[in-house]
């Protein structure tokens, strides 16, 4: 825990080093598996999201924004502590979040701000973790069972229950583009959104750091019944992908027809429409109570989305459309309006951002780098280069703004229900130019002549972790660079249970 010297508004004031006027309180909010590519602000002619776009209008939208994680606990906790998965203690999954970890929350809430974790927070368990209000996905099912909703005409068919993997992919992916059994005043995000109001309402007069994370767009892509038939499944988008994706395509995915294809592809597009409104709904809420200039407001999608990128859908993979997510931050006149930042940018960055912007004292031993001089036109260059690892599967990543290299042990076939059906690869390199081949169609790492440029991204995707993880120091000097990767890209808290189970 952290103890305050001075109290939060007196070191606003006194922390004038970037000469901007510190803001009051921050509002983060989350979209769940949210792709740029279906973001209007990042240059989608489809998809109805006049929320986001305006926020981008009004604020800073990131280009190239990484995720640490392309997997949901991981990368929400490593944004929440400002530390790379390996080192916050989630991995994995299900892994519960660990009590001795520093949340941001855990920062503010002994500083003096009010403090709300809202919607989808991936704690598994059920800690607070320094938030001194939690409202999740329990809270909305008794909030149905006390005000039971309207039951839709006879006519609407709606989404099955979400039954993924059991289900055929056409069903849990809603092929169909079924809404769900709620209209729009009904439906979880309308209830997420609304308790966000009601937080800021409340505490309008003192500094508050709301954590607002809504369940869309992930599958099923939920929308209320208001929201059905708003995109014609053969209007959308749908990638080819290239030769070299078929390696690597889910048995799970392999009879999905175009058609369904498409029918998924709509079903996202209204999730996210609908996820926008109620985006838009805490917006207005912040500008009607005064405080759109005083507020840092920080839109995030927890990682990207595969919509048939590469020949298959969900994310867990090292491909740009997984691990590049929207990014864009609002902060009134100390920020600016409508700019593009195309600095590389982590999401463990966005930890030491907020600390940054409302004045209070950095916190040590963490990974991020604050994002303010770059948001304050102080400086243009933030990071060479981005990590993210996807230890579900023993892989790792670095992408400097040319070149991209992809490290696995594949002593597993694809996990999580991803399985290919063609066994395990055993230790696989990729190395991708994609400043010239964007899509990541060809794998250079067997031609010589880019070995030298393959050696220097492991030496300092090794330095990444080596200054950071919990084994470093404990790996022999002696080991090649494969043999330390194949340490490293072992999930940690599985490593730990082994030693406590000994």
């Amino acid at each position: 825990m952290v103890n305050a010297c001075n109290s939060p508004q007196q070191k606003a004031e006194n922390n004038t080093e970037n000469n901007f006027e510190r803001f009051r309180n921050v509002v983060f909010i989350i979209g769940d598996d949210h792709s740029t590519k279906v973001l209007g602000a990042y240059g989608n002619k489809i998809v109805k999201t006049p929320n986001l776009d305006e926020m981008a209008k009004n604020g800073v939208l990131f280009s190239h924004a990484y995720v640490n994680s392309p997997v949901c606990s991981p990368s929400r906790q490593s944004m929440i502590t400002g530390k790379y998965p390996h080192a916050s203690g989630v991995s994995l999954l299900s892994t519960p979040f660990p009590e001795e970890q520093i949340s941001i929350a855990d920062y503010l809430t002994p500083l003096g701000y009010k403090t709300a974790i809202i919607g989808k927070n991936h704690f598994n368990s059920s800690s607070n973790h320094g938030f001194e209000n939690k409202i999740q996905k329990k809270d909305y099912l008794d909030f149905i069972k006390t005000n039971p909703p309207r039951k839709p005409a006879d006519e609407i068919k709606s989404r099955p229950k979400w039954k993924p993997f059991k289900d055929p992919a056409n069903i849990w992916l809603n092929a169909d583009a079924l809404p769900s059994t709620y209209y729009d005043e009904e439906d979880v995000g309308t209830f997420y959104a609304k308790k966000a109001i009601e937080f800021i309402q409340s505490n309008q007069n003192d500094r508050f750091c709301l954590w607002l994370g809504f369940e869309e767009p992930h599958s099923p892509f939920n929308f209320p019944i208001e929201y059905a038939n708003k995109y014609n499944p053969e209007n959308m988008p749908l990638p080819s992908g290239s030769q070299e994706d078929d390696r690597w395509i889910p048995e799970v995915f392999k009879d999905l027809t175009d058609e369904e294809k498409k029918g998924i592809i709509s079903s996202y597009y209204t999730s996210v429409e609908y996820l926008d409104k109620n985006v838009g709904l805490v917006l207005n809420a912040l500008e009607k109570a005064g405080l759109k200039e005083s507020t840092l407001v920080i839109y995030v999608g927890d990682h990207g989305y595969l919509l048939n990128d590469h020949k298959r859908f969900e994310k867990h993979m090292m491909w740009e459309e997984a691990v590049k997510a929207p990014l864009i931050i609002q902060g009134g006149k100390a920020l600016g309006e409508g700019k593009i930042q195309s600095e590389l940018t982590e999401f463990v960055d966005l930890f030491p951002t907020i600390i940054e912007a409302l004045g209070e004292k950095p916190l040590n031993n963490i990974h991020g780098k604050s994002l303010v001089p770059l948001l304050t036109e102080k400086t243009d260059k933030h990071r060479d280069y981005v990590f993210s690892e996807f230890l579900p599967d023993n892989k790792a990543m670095i992408r400097t703004n040319k070149w991209k290299y992809i490290f696995s042990t594949g002593k597993n076939d694809l996990g999580m229900g991803y399985a290919t059906g063609f066994g395990p690869a055993g230790i696989t390199h990729h190395l991708y130019n994609v400043e010239e081949d964007p899509k990541e169609t060809t794998n250079l790492s067997n031609n010589p002549d880019y070995q030298e440029i393959m050696q220097e991204l492991q030496v300092k995707l090794l330095g990444i972790f080596e200054k950071t993880h919990p084994l470093a120091g404990n790996v022999p000097a002696s080991w090649s660079i494969e043999q330390k990767f194949v340490a490293y890209c072992e999930p940690p808290e599985e490593s730990k249970s082994e030693e406590t189970s000994k």
